[in-house]
């Protein structure tokens, strides 16, 4: 049975966790990798190598700690509700993951780097003017000899300039699901990657693969099998997504309800006005809502459970929450809430990005009415 009781070591991590947020990553940390080339915040991501946080939930025989995906959802709420500046999602979930499932033994010894934080991989998948299903995959693998050559483009690759390797989503056949995936060193010759701006100021590159000679050995799994690695990663990678919204979700309606009891209007306090109050009210009921879904979720993987539902409508219900709360707390803070030195603008920025990322709106809610008219 789903027990909303963290223990008193997942309590001891969540302190951790927000305390080296606070020590390493403070806020003028995430202004600062606004929009930087590299954008990690370098001395936080090797205090979470060392202190075990990026191979938490890595077997230990890789470095890792061998946790479940609810300790997981702690580190993930403290993170987005620091923002914390670092390629955890990327390299140590997502990209780790598949290495796990379906690389080699010489693929699986990247997760010890990636455990410590000394290797960074970042997955390469979304591209242009395609979605997040099977068939946005265009670029494409063909075989050369002995080496596949990949030709195509490739959006929103997080820290590409940060990253040692790439997870390459490509296309190598006809069908909708003939999709593999490749490590690629972000050195190879044929790379080129061009920085662009996001709405959340995160670093985001354009890459080009322009005959990218890759040898075979470079493929996770057998030929054909990469969506379904993929699909299995993301299912759990969304979960800690919309954990991740929770916490930011939760800071923003913090920091926006000590202003509404700090700012004064007409000689009361803006908590004092029923429509705000009743603002905040409907923002802290669905916080809750959204939180409880997420532990269930990771709960429900943690016991071996199908999430191949809840997943989805994790991400479907936080992402919207995590917009509405933030631009609810706007509207409290008014025309100073969207200059620059007011925090509450840094969590509206990346509550509408992250609702765009790792499956956007319309794919949970295929993948929910899937489920339910099944």
């Amino acid at each position: 049975m789903l027990n909303l009781d963290f223990t008193e070591e997942q309590n001891m991590l969540r302190d951790m966790v927000r305390g080296l947020c606070t020590d390493l990553a403070p806020f003028e940390k995430v202004r600062e990798m606004e929009d930087h080339p590299d954008g990690v915040a370098r001395e936080l991501w090797a205090q979470l190598g060392e202190l075990g946080i990026n191979g938490l939930m890595l077997p230990e025989e890789y470095g890792g700690s061998g946790m479940s995906l609810i300790e997981g959802v702690i580190v993930y709420e403290e993170l987005g509700r620091a923002l914390a500046p670092v390629p955890h999602f990327h390299s140590c979930v997502l990209s780790a993951g598949a290495i796990l499932r379906a690389g080699s033994d010489d693929q699986k010894a990247l997760l010890s780097g990636i455990a410590s934080g000394e290797t960074i991989i970042t997955p390469a998948w979304i591209e242009p003017e395609n979605g997040y299903a099977p068939k946005g995959v265009q670029l494409t693998a063909t075989a050369d000899g002995g080496d596949l050559v990949l030709n195509g483009t490739k959006m929103h690759v997080y820290f590409a300039q940060a990253a040692d390797q790439m997870l390459v989503l490509a296309r190598s056949g006809a069908g909708d699901t003939d999709v593999d995936l490749f490590l690629v060193p972000t050195n190879t010759a044929g790379v080129t990657m061009e920085q662009r701006m996001s709405i959340s100021s995160d670093t985001q590159f354009r890459v080009e693969f322009n005959d990218v000679r890759i040898p075979t050995s470079s493929r996770l799994g057998a030929a054909g099998s990469g969506w379904a690695t993929w699909d299995d990663v993301m299912l759990e990678g969304v979960i800690l997504a919309s954990a991740q919204a929770m916490g930011g979700a939760d800071y923003a309606l913090h920091i926006t309800a000590e202003y509404s009891k700090d700012r004064r209007q007409f000689d009361k306090a803006l908590a004092e006005f029923q429509a705000i109050s009743h603002g905040l009210a409907d923002a802290r009921t669905e916080l809750d809502g959204g939180k409880i879904l997420v532990y269930e979720a990771a709960w429900a993987q943690s016991v071996g459970k199908d999430i191949s539902r809840l997943a989805p409508m994790c991400k479907l219900f936080t992402g919207k929450v995590y917009r509405d709360i933030t631009a609810m707390a706007q509207q409290v803070f008014g025309g100073v809430g969207f200059t620059l030195e007011y925090d509450i603008q840094l969590y509206f920025r990346r509550a509408k990005q992250l609702q765009l990322s790792w499956w956007d709106v319309n794919t949970c809610e295929e993948r929910v009415a899937e489920s339910v008219l099944a």
